[in-house]
């Protein structure tokens, strides 16, 4: 459903954080994948057309998401206080906004919030935007809020310089805002532990009997810095390899060939934030594998 919100105060509430690993995840991945697109603007037309065309990859994010995604979207330009250019380019937005929702299949809610009374621009800076102009009189704010669960990402303002990229970074915030809530923290079931794994555990405390477990967790958790700093390295070598990729098919002119970077691109990014899950999984295993030991011993 696309609302459109007028003079009303939006309520807002805190919204919690993610755990430590998904931080993690997101500031290994997040960054460098904006920045790609910031710096390499995408083909298409300009965004937000009648019958705009959403790239696959962005087609394949909203049919594959695991949660609904509520997008709040304030496009409060008073006249007094607005540059010429912005009306169009925050149409633009609107356009594509409501292209996502159409291909969201009613996964996406669009709210829309264009009036600039008081109460909106006090809700929008509640949210998080940014305002601007204000030297020019009424504040403008130019911007939107992802909310899935207790996830959220703010797009505190939206600038005509990023409108190449828009489309794929609004397409890897609702995919990110859509990861469901992990489950209260329990110790994962361990009745038959791998072998690999009760070896890298002794390998790490060769007497488990003599080992608390607060000494095991800290132990573990080391552990899982330096694989995690490890798989960093990689990972920066994956990207940078994957971005010259892109940067060259936009060079080269070939639509099929960007396409394939592109494509070669979103892999490389799933393909690290699988990794980060699993050694955090893997942290937890040994976690509870490590007790299971322990128990065995007394």
């Amino acid at each position: 459903m696309n609302t459109t919100e007028s003079s009303r105060s939006i309520p807002q509430k805190n919204i919690g954080r993610s755990p430590v690993v998904p931080v993690l995840g997101s500031l290994v991945l997040g960054a460098a994948i904006t920045a790609l697109w910031l710096h390499h603007p995408a083909p298409t037309g300009e965004t937000g057309k009648p019958g705009l065309e959403l790239s696959p990859a962005t087609k394949n994010v909203l049919a594959t998401l695991p949660a609904p995604v509520s997008i709040r979207y304030f496009d409060l330009l008073p006249a007094d206080s607005v540059d010429p250019s912005l009306p169009a380019f925050a149409s633009r937005v609107s356009g594509l906004l409501n292209a996502l929702q159409a291909a969201s299949g009613n996964k996406l809610q669009l709210i829309t919030v264009d009036n600039p009374a008081e109460t909106n621009a006090t809700a929008a800076s509640a949210a998080g935007l940014q305002p601007f102009n204000l030297d020019k009189g009424q504040a403008c704010f130019l911007g939107l809020t992802l909310t899935s669960g207790k996830h959220q990402e703010t797009f505190a303002r939206l600038q005509t310089d990023w409108e190449p990229a828009l489309e794929f970074d609004l397409a890897r915030a609702i995919a990110r805002v859509a990861i469901p809530e992990p489950p209260a923290p329990v110790a994962p079931e361990v009745a038959k532990p791998a072998p690999e794994m009760v070896a890298s555990i002794r390998q790490l405390i060769p007497d488990v009997s003599a080992t608390s477990e607060e000494t095991a967790n800290q132990i573990f958790h080391a552990e899982f810095m330096k694989e995690l700093g490890d798989a960093s390295t990689a990972m920066d070598a994956q990207m940078t390899a994957a971005q010259q990729q892109v940067t060259q098919a936009e060079a080269s002119g070939s639509t099929a060939e960007l396409e394939a970077a592109r494509k070669n691109l979103a892999q490389v990014q799933f393909a690290q934030a699988a990794k980060i899950r699993q050694l955090a999984a893997d942290l937890k295993t040994r976690q509870a594998v490590f007790q299971s030991l322990k128990n065995g011993t007394k």
